[in-house]
Protein backbone atom coordinates (compact mmCIF):
# COMPACT_ATOMS: atom_id res chain seq x y z
CA UNK A 1 0.00 0.00 0.00
CA UNK A 2 1.17 3.73 -0.77
CA UNK A 3 -0.06 6.54 0.89
CA UNK A 4 0.36 10.17 -0.68
CA UNK A 5 -1.34 13.45 -0.41
CA UNK A 6 -3.50 13.82 -3.86
CA UNK A 7 -4.21 10.62 -6.11
CA UNK A 8 -5.00 11.58 -9.69
CA UNK A 9 -6.36 9.03 -11.91
CA UNK A 10 -5.70 9.33 -15.51
CA UNK A 11 -2.26 10.60 -16.95
CA UNK A 12 -3.33 12.18 -19.84
CA UNK A 13 -3.33 15.95 -20.86
CA UNK A 14 -5.51 16.81 -17.64
CA UNK A 15 -4.07 14.71 -14.85
CA UNK A 16 -0.28 15.97 -16.32
CA UNK A 17 -1.93 19.64 -16.07
CA UNK A 18 -2.44 19.03 -12.79
CA UNK A 19 0.74 17.35 -11.94
CA UNK A 20 2.43 20.09 -13.04
CA UNK A 21 0.56 22.29 -10.87
CA UNK A 22 0.71 20.81 -7.76
CA UNK A 23 4.30 20.07 -8.24
CA UNK A 24 4.81 23.74 -8.67
CA UNK A 25 3.12 24.09 -5.54
CA UNK A 26 5.02 21.65 -3.09
CA UNK A 27 2.43 19.31 -3.29
CA UNK A 28 3.07 15.08 -2.73
CA UNK A 29 0.98 13.54 -5.52
CA UNK A 30 0.74 10.13 -7.69
CA UNK A 31 -0.40 10.19 -11.20
CA UNK A 32 -1.79 6.51 -11.90
CA UNK A 33 -2.65 5.84 -15.81
CA UNK A 34 -4.42 2.69 -17.05
CA UNK A 35 -1.29 2.61 -19.84
CA UNK A 36 1.44 4.92 -20.82
CA UNK A 37 1.22 8.34 -20.84
CA UNK A 38 -1.54 10.00 -23.23
CA UNK A 39 -2.74 6.08 -24.29
CA UNK A 40 -5.31 7.29 -26.14
CA UNK A 41 -3.09 9.56 -28.14
CA UNK A 42 -1.22 6.05 -29.07
CA UNK A 43 -3.51 3.47 -29.44
CA UNK A 44 -6.74 4.96 -29.84
CA UNK A 45 -5.92 7.50 -32.96
CA UNK A 46 -6.28 6.64 -36.77
CA UNK A 47 -2.98 6.95 -38.81
CA UNK A 48 -3.71 10.28 -40.39
CA UNK A 49 -5.20 11.92 -37.72
CA UNK A 50 -3.69 15.41 -36.63
CA UNK A 51 -4.47 17.79 -33.77
CA UNK A 52 -7.74 19.95 -34.61
CA UNK A 53 -6.17 23.20 -33.36
CA UNK A 54 -3.00 24.63 -34.67
CA UNK A 55 0.42 23.74 -32.93
CA UNK A 56 0.68 27.32 -31.54
CA UNK A 57 -2.29 26.64 -29.56
CA UNK A 58 -0.99 23.58 -27.69
CA UNK A 59 -0.03 24.89 -24.19
CA UNK A 60 -0.35 23.34 -21.13
CA UNK A 61 0.41 25.02 -17.70
CA UNK A 62 4.78 25.53 -17.51
CA UNK A 63 4.82 23.88 -21.32
CA UNK A 64 3.96 24.92 -25.00
CA UNK A 65 4.87 24.08 -27.87
CA UNK A 66 8.07 25.03 -29.39
CA UNK A 67 8.72 23.31 -32.67
CA UNK A 68 9.52 24.57 -36.34
CA UNK A 69 5.76 24.89 -37.49
CA UNK A 70 3.40 26.95 -35.28
CA UNK A 71 0.55 26.73 -37.39
CA UNK A 72 0.33 23.25 -38.42
CA UNK A 73 -1.25 20.83 -36.53
CA UNK A 74 0.96 17.80 -35.04
CA UNK A 75 0.24 14.35 -35.82
CA UNK A 76 -0.76 11.88 -33.11
CA UNK A 77 2.45 10.45 -32.53
CA UNK A 78 4.07 13.97 -31.93
CA UNK A 79 1.49 14.69 -29.63
CA UNK A 80 1.97 11.49 -27.99
CA UNK A 81 5.72 12.69 -28.11
CA UNK A 82 5.03 16.29 -26.68
CA UNK A 83 3.00 14.77 -23.37
CA UNK A 84 5.84 12.97 -22.47
CA UNK A 85 8.74 15.23 -22.68
CA UNK A 86 5.90 17.58 -20.32
CA UNK A 87 5.92 14.93 -17.89
CA UNK A 88 9.90 14.68 -18.00
CA UNK A 89 9.89 18.05 -17.48
CA UNK A 90 9.07 18.28 -14.27
CA UNK A 91 9.62 14.40 -13.37
CA UNK A 92 6.37 13.98 -13.17
CA UNK A 93 5.39 10.95 -10.33
CA UNK A 94 3.16 8.76 -13.16
CA UNK A 95 2.79 5.11 -12.54
CA UNK A 96 2.11 3.69 -15.91
CA UNK A 97 0.22 0.29 -16.60
CA UNK A 98 -1.62 0.81 -13.46
CA UNK A 99 -5.54 0.30 -14.07
CA UNK A 100 -7.90 1.68 -11.18
CA UNK A 101 -10.27 -0.94 -10.12
CA UNK A 102 -12.19 0.78 -7.73
CA UNK A 103 -11.82 4.31 -5.88
CA UNK A 104 -14.09 4.36 -2.23
CA UNK A 105 -13.91 6.09 0.90
CA UNK A 106 -11.27 5.30 3.64
CA UNK A 107 -12.24 7.16 6.98
CA UNK A 108 -11.30 10.61 6.11
CA UNK A 109 -9.76 10.15 2.74
CA UNK A 110 -10.00 7.69 0.08
CA UNK A 111 -8.47 4.08 -1.25
CA UNK A 112 -7.80 3.56 -4.79
CA UNK A 113 -7.44 -0.30 -6.03
CA UNK A 114 -5.35 -1.13 -8.78
CA UNK A 115 -4.54 -4.33 -10.47
CA UNK A 116 -1.54 -4.67 -8.45
CA UNK A 117 -2.06 -2.73 -4.86
CA UNK A 118 -3.84 -0.06 -2.83
CA UNK A 119 -3.37 3.50 -2.22
CA UNK A 120 -4.44 5.85 0.05
CA UNK A 121 -4.77 9.78 -0.18
CA UNK A 122 -6.34 12.64 1.35
CA UNK A 123 -7.61 13.64 -2.31
CA UNK A 124 -8.66 12.21 -5.55
CA UNK A 125 -9.01 13.86 -8.82
CA UNK A 126 -10.62 11.74 -11.80
CA UNK A 127 -8.81 12.85 -14.79
CA UNK A 128 -9.62 10.07 -17.19
CA UNK A 129 -11.48 12.98 -19.74
CA UNK A 130 -14.50 12.93 -21.75
CA UNK A 131 -13.13 10.36 -24.62
CA UNK A 132 -13.84 7.20 -22.80
CA UNK A 133 -16.75 4.69 -24.61
CA UNK A 134 -17.80 4.71 -28.01
CA UNK A 135 -21.04 6.12 -27.94
CA UNK A 136 -22.65 3.25 -30.36
CA UNK A 137 -26.14 2.95 -30.11
CA UNK A 138 -28.45 0.34 -29.00
CA UNK A 139 -29.83 -0.62 -31.88
CA UNK A 140 -26.21 -0.98 -34.20
CA UNK A 141 -26.73 -4.71 -32.80
CA UNK A 142 -30.19 -5.52 -35.01
CA UNK A 143 -27.85 -5.07 -38.08
CA UNK A 144 -26.90 -7.84 -39.81
CA UNK A 145 -23.61 -9.57 -39.45
CA UNK A 146 -22.15 -9.15 -42.64
CA UNK A 147 -22.24 -5.36 -41.60
CA UNK A 148 -18.85 -4.84 -40.51
CA UNK A 149 -19.46 -2.18 -37.94
CA UNK A 150 -16.50 -0.08 -35.38
CA UNK A 151 -15.55 3.08 -33.85
CA UNK A 152 -12.83 5.56 -34.80
CA UNK A 153 -11.06 4.35 -31.47
CA UNK A 154 -10.35 0.77 -33.61
CA UNK A 155 -10.09 2.35 -37.17
CA UNK A 156 -6.62 2.85 -38.44
CA UNK A 157 -6.72 3.13 -41.96
CA UNK A 158 -8.90 2.02 -45.54
CA UNK A 159 -6.85 -0.54 -46.08
CA UNK A 160 -8.06 -2.32 -42.55
CA UNK A 161 -11.47 -2.13 -43.41
CA UNK A 162 -13.52 -5.29 -45.68
CA UNK A 163 -14.02 -4.29 -49.54
CA UNK A 164 -17.09 -2.35 -50.69
CA UNK A 165 -18.91 0.65 -49.66
CA UNK A 166 -18.56 2.79 -46.32
CA UNK A 167 -21.15 4.69 -44.20
CA UNK A 168 -20.25 7.03 -41.56
CA UNK A 169 -22.68 8.14 -39.31
CA UNK A 170 -21.56 11.57 -37.86
CA UNK A 171 -20.43 14.87 -39.19
CA UNK A 172 -18.37 16.46 -36.48
CA UNK A 173 -14.82 17.16 -37.13
CA UNK A 174 -14.02 13.03 -36.98
CA UNK A 175 -16.89 11.93 -39.06
CA UNK A 176 -15.28 14.60 -41.61
CA UNK A 177 -12.19 13.54 -41.61
CA UNK A 178 -12.86 9.50 -41.94
CA UNK A 179 -15.60 10.67 -44.70
CA UNK A 180 -13.00 12.52 -46.75
CA UNK A 181 -10.05 9.70 -46.11
CA UNK A 182 -12.54 6.56 -46.67
CA UNK A 183 -13.30 8.26 -50.42
CA UNK A 184 -9.72 9.17 -51.20
CA UNK A 185 -8.88 6.01 -51.30
CA UNK A 186 -11.41 5.05 -53.67
CA UNK A 187 -14.35 3.88 -51.54
CA UNK A 188 -17.53 4.80 -52.17
CA UNK A 189 -18.92 6.83 -49.12
CA UNK A 190 -22.02 7.77 -47.58
CA UNK A 191 -22.12 10.37 -44.79
CA UNK A 192 -25.78 10.52 -42.17
CA UNK A 193 -25.53 13.90 -40.71
CA UNK A 194 -27.24 15.01 -37.61
CA UNK A 195 -26.60 18.32 -35.69
CA UNK A 196 -23.54 19.54 -36.55
CA UNK A 197 -21.01 22.59 -36.49
CA UNK A 198 -19.42 24.28 -39.10
CA UNK A 199 -16.85 27.26 -39.63
CA UNK A 200 -13.96 27.14 -42.50
CA UNK A 201 -10.54 26.31 -41.65
CA UNK A 202 -9.03 30.15 -42.64
CA UNK A 203 -11.28 33.09 -42.53
CA UNK A 204 -9.76 36.76 -43.95
CA UNK A 205 -6.07 34.64 -43.77
CA UNK A 206 -6.05 33.62 -39.98
CA UNK A 207 -6.94 30.42 -38.62
CA UNK A 208 -10.19 29.97 -37.41
CA UNK A 209 -9.33 29.56 -33.84
CA UNK A 210 -7.07 32.83 -33.61
CA UNK A 211 -10.26 34.50 -34.40
CA UNK A 212 -11.84 32.45 -31.76
CA UNK A 213 -9.23 33.31 -29.14
CA UNK A 214 -9.32 36.89 -30.24
CA UNK A 215 -13.30 37.44 -29.55
CA UNK A 216 -13.38 36.08 -26.73
CA UNK A 217 -15.34 32.65 -27.43
CA UNK A 218 -12.80 30.64 -24.89
CA UNK A 219 -13.68 32.91 -22.06
CA UNK A 220 -16.80 32.17 -21.88
CA UNK A 221 -18.07 29.62 -18.55
CA UNK A 222 -20.43 27.76 -17.62
CA UNK A 223 -22.04 30.02 -15.24
CA UNK A 224 -22.80 32.35 -18.77
CA UNK A 225 -25.13 29.44 -20.35
CA UNK A 226 -28.89 29.13 -20.03
CA UNK A 227 -28.55 25.40 -20.89
CA UNK A 228 -25.59 23.93 -19.25
CA UNK A 229 -26.91 20.62 -20.30
CA UNK A 230 -26.88 22.12 -24.14
CA UNK A 231 -23.83 23.31 -24.20
CA UNK A 232 -22.18 20.44 -22.89
CA UNK A 233 -23.50 18.18 -25.33
CA UNK A 234 -23.60 20.42 -28.04
CA UNK A 235 -21.40 19.54 -31.25
CA UNK A 236 -17.75 19.44 -31.73
CA UNK A 237 -16.51 22.62 -33.98
CA UNK A 238 -16.50 20.83 -37.62
CA UNK A 239 -12.83 21.89 -38.79
CA UNK A 240 -9.92 19.69 -39.62
CA UNK A 241 -6.09 20.55 -38.90
CA UNK A 242 -4.82 19.42 -42.82
CA UNK A 243 -1.20 19.91 -43.78
CA UNK A 244 -2.38 22.59 -46.69
CA UNK A 245 -4.77 24.47 -44.11
CA UNK A 246 -8.13 23.74 -45.97
CA UNK A 247 -11.32 23.66 -45.80
CA UNK A 248 -13.43 20.39 -45.15
CA UNK A 249 -16.84 20.52 -44.80
CA UNK A 250 -20.23 19.04 -46.18
CA UNK A 251 -19.94 20.93 -49.38
CA UNK A 252 -16.11 20.34 -50.35
CA UNK A 253 -17.14 16.77 -49.44
CA UNK A 254 -20.35 16.35 -51.19
CA UNK A 255 -18.09 17.82 -54.02
CA UNK A 256 -15.68 15.21 -53.90
CA UNK A 257 -18.63 12.38 -54.46
CA UNK A 258 -19.46 11.73 -50.76
CA UNK A 259 -23.13 11.12 -50.42
CA UNK A 260 -24.93 12.93 -47.78
CA UNK A 261 -27.93 11.78 -46.05
CA UNK A 262 -29.81 12.27 -42.81
CA UNK A 263 -29.05 10.91 -39.37
CA UNK A 264 -29.11 7.65 -39.04
CA UNK A 265 -32.08 6.34 -36.49
CA UNK A 266 -32.91 2.76 -36.39
CA UNK A 267 -31.96 -0.35 -38.22
CA UNK A 268 -32.39 -3.77 -38.79
CA UNK A 269 -30.94 -6.17 -40.70
CA UNK A 270 -29.46 -4.38 -43.59
CA UNK A 271 -31.77 -1.92 -43.50
CA UNK A 272 -31.66 1.72 -42.01
CA UNK A 273 -34.20 4.64 -40.84
CA UNK A 274 -32.99 8.00 -41.59
CA UNK A 275 -33.82 11.47 -40.86
CA UNK A 276 -35.08 13.85 -43.30
CA UNK A 277 -34.85 17.17 -41.58
CA UNK A 278 -31.30 17.02 -42.67
CA UNK A 279 -31.44 20.38 -44.86
CA UNK A 280 -33.15 22.02 -41.56
CA UNK A 281 -29.94 20.99 -39.80
CA UNK A 282 -27.34 22.00 -42.35
CA UNK A 283 -29.60 25.26 -42.38
CA UNK A 284 -28.77 25.98 -38.59
CA UNK A 285 -25.29 25.02 -38.73
CA UNK A 286 -24.42 27.42 -42.44
CA UNK A 287 -27.05 30.17 -39.96
CA UNK A 288 -24.85 29.49 -37.12
CA UNK A 289 -21.59 29.96 -38.93
CA UNK A 290 -22.47 32.82 -40.56
CA UNK A 291 -23.22 34.44 -37.28
CA UNK A 292 -19.92 33.40 -35.70
CA UNK A 293 -18.41 35.11 -39.01
CA UNK A 294 -19.64 38.37 -38.46
CA UNK A 295 -18.92 38.40 -34.65
CA UNK A 296 -15.21 38.01 -36.51
CA UNK A 297 -16.30 40.93 -39.00
CA UNK A 298 -17.18 43.55 -36.26
CA UNK A 299 -13.97 42.28 -33.78
CA UNK A 300 -11.97 43.48 -37.55
CA UNK A 301 -13.59 46.61 -36.88
CA UNK A 302 -13.73 47.02 -33.96
CA UNK A 303 -9.71 46.64 -33.59
CA UNK A 304 -8.99 48.45 -36.94
CA UNK A 305 -7.45 45.34 -38.83
CA UNK A 306 -9.11 45.77 -42.15
CA UNK A 307 -6.12 46.62 -43.65
CA UNK A 308 -4.35 44.18 -42.05
CA UNK A 309 -6.47 40.81 -43.09
CA UNK A 310 -7.96 39.76 -46.16
CA UNK A 311 -11.29 40.38 -47.70
CA UNK A 312 -14.20 37.76 -47.59
CA UNK A 313 -14.45 35.18 -50.00
CA UNK A 314 -17.69 33.21 -50.22
CA UNK A 315 -18.34 29.61 -48.56
CA UNK A 316 -20.23 27.09 -50.49
CA UNK A 317 -23.57 25.72 -49.34
CA UNK A 318 -24.21 21.65 -49.69
CA UNK A 319 -26.66 21.11 -52.38
CA UNK A 320 -29.05 17.85 -51.92
CA UNK A 321 -30.99 16.87 -54.50
CA UNK A 322 -33.36 14.49 -52.57
CA UNK A 323 -33.80 12.91 -49.01
CA UNK A 324 -34.13 9.26 -48.72
CA UNK A 325 -35.81 7.97 -45.30
CA UNK A 326 -34.59 5.10 -45.24
CA UNK A 327 -31.49 3.25 -46.91
CA UNK A 328 -30.38 -0.87 -48.08
CA UNK A 329 -26.73 -1.48 -46.72
CA UNK A 330 -26.70 -4.46 -49.20
CA UNK A 331 -28.41 -2.74 -52.59
CA UNK A 332 -26.17 -0.07 -52.17
CA UNK A 333 -23.16 -2.23 -51.85
CA UNK A 334 -21.84 -0.89 -48.20
CA UNK A 335 -20.28 -2.99 -46.51
CA UNK A 336 -19.13 -0.96 -43.34
CA UNK A 337 -20.57 1.49 -40.95
CA UNK A 338 -18.15 3.65 -38.70
CA UNK A 339 -19.83 5.29 -36.16
CA UNK A 340 -18.21 8.88 -36.00
CA UNK A 341 -20.68 9.35 -32.99
CA UNK A 342 -18.98 10.61 -30.29
CA UNK A 343 -18.12 8.57 -26.46
CA UNK A 344 -19.77 8.33 -23.08
CA UNK A 345 -18.27 7.99 -19.95
CA UNK A 346 -18.14 5.02 -17.95
CA UNK A 347 -17.08 5.03 -14.12
CA UNK A 348 -17.97 1.23 -13.00
CA UNK A 349 -15.03 1.68 -10.74
CA UNK A 350 -16.43 4.62 -9.12
CA UNK A 351 -17.95 3.76 -5.52
CA UNK A 352 -18.84 7.57 -4.94
CA UNK A 353 -22.16 8.88 -5.08
CA UNK A 354 -20.97 11.63 -7.55
CA UNK A 355 -22.83 11.05 -10.67
CA UNK A 356 -25.98 12.35 -11.78
CA UNK A 357 -29.01 11.81 -13.48
CA UNK A 358 -26.97 11.13 -16.83
CA UNK A 359 -24.30 9.12 -15.51
CA UNK A 360 -21.89 12.22 -15.29
CA UNK A 361 -19.73 13.86 -12.75
CA UNK A 362 -21.86 16.57 -10.94
CA UNK A 363 -19.17 18.96 -10.09
CA UNK A 364 -18.65 23.11 -10.52
CA UNK A 365 -15.59 24.09 -11.37
CA UNK A 366 -13.95 20.60 -10.87
CA UNK A 367 -15.25 20.70 -7.39
CA UNK A 368 -17.50 17.74 -6.23
CA UNK A 369 -19.80 17.44 -3.23
CA UNK A 370 -17.41 15.10 -1.55
CA UNK A 371 -14.78 17.20 -0.43
CA UNK A 372 -11.56 15.76 -1.24
CA UNK A 373 -13.05 14.42 -4.39
CA UNK A 374 -12.43 16.22 -7.94
CA UNK A 375 -12.98 16.13 -11.05
CA UNK A 376 -10.21 17.55 -14.37
CA UNK A 377 -10.81 17.43 -18.12
CA UNK A 378 -14.82 17.00 -18.59
CA UNK A 379 -16.04 19.09 -21.53
CA UNK A 380 -17.21 22.69 -20.08
CA UNK A 381 -16.00 21.89 -16.99
CA UNK A 382 -15.80 25.60 -16.45
CA UNK A 383 -14.81 27.77 -19.92
CA UNK A 384 -15.53 26.76 -23.50
CA UNK A 385 -12.08 25.38 -24.22
CA UNK A 386 -12.48 23.16 -20.72
CA UNK A 387 -11.56 19.94 -22.51
CA UNK A 388 -9.27 21.08 -24.69
CA UNK A 389 -5.00 20.95 -24.35
CA UNK A 390 -4.73 24.39 -24.63
CA UNK A 391 -8.09 24.89 -21.88
CA UNK A 392 -7.51 22.56 -19.79
CA UNK A 393 -4.78 24.53 -17.58
CA UNK A 394 -6.72 26.85 -16.15
CA UNK A 395 -8.78 24.47 -14.44
CA UNK A 396 -5.91 22.16 -13.33
CA UNK A 397 -4.57 25.58 -11.84
CA UNK A 398 -7.74 26.07 -10.00
CA UNK A 399 -8.50 22.51 -8.59
CA UNK A 400 -4.47 22.72 -7.30
CA UNK A 401 -4.97 25.92 -5.37
CA UNK A 402 -8.30 24.29 -3.95
CA UNK A 403 -6.89 21.44 -2.79
CA UNK A 404 -4.22 23.69 -0.88
CA UNK A 405 -6.86 25.77 0.18
CA UNK A 406 -8.82 23.01 1.82
CA UNK A 407 -6.02 21.65 3.26
CA UNK A 408 -5.65 25.00 5.25
CA UNK A 409 -8.82 24.83 6.12
CA UNK A 410 -8.60 21.89 7.85
CA UNK A 411 -4.91 22.96 9.73
CA UNK A 412 -6.55 25.68 11.05
CA UNK A 413 -9.40 24.04 12.15
CA UNK A 414 -7.78 21.74 13.61
CA UNK A 415 -5.78 24.02 15.62
CA UNK A 416 -8.95 25.67 16.70
CA UNK A 417 -10.06 22.49 18.22
CA UNK A 418 -6.88 21.33 19.96
CA UNK A 419 -6.95 25.15 21.70
CA UNK A 420 -10.57 24.96 22.58
CA UNK A 421 -9.48 21.72 23.94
Amino acid sequence: MTTTDTLIVGGGQAGLALSRCLTSLGRDHLVLERGRIAERWRSERWASLRLLTPNWMTRLPGWAYDGEDPDGFMAAPEVASFFDRYAASFDAPVLQESVVQRVSTRGDGFAVATDDREHRARNVVIATGWCDRPAVPAWAGRLSGRIHQLHPSSYQSPADLPHGGVLVVGASATGLQLADELQSSGREVTLAVGNHRRAPRRYRGMDIFWWLELIGSFEKTIDDVDDIIAARTEPSLGVVGRPDHSTLDLATLAANGVRIVGRALDGDGTRLSLGTDVRRLVDTADRQMAGLLGRIDQAIEQFGLTAEVLDPEPIPSLTMRSIPDSIDLAAVGIETIVWATGYRRGYEWLDLPLLDHRGEIAQHRGVTCIPGAYVLGQRFQHFRNSNFIDGVGRDATFVAEHICRRDSVDRCRASVTFEQK
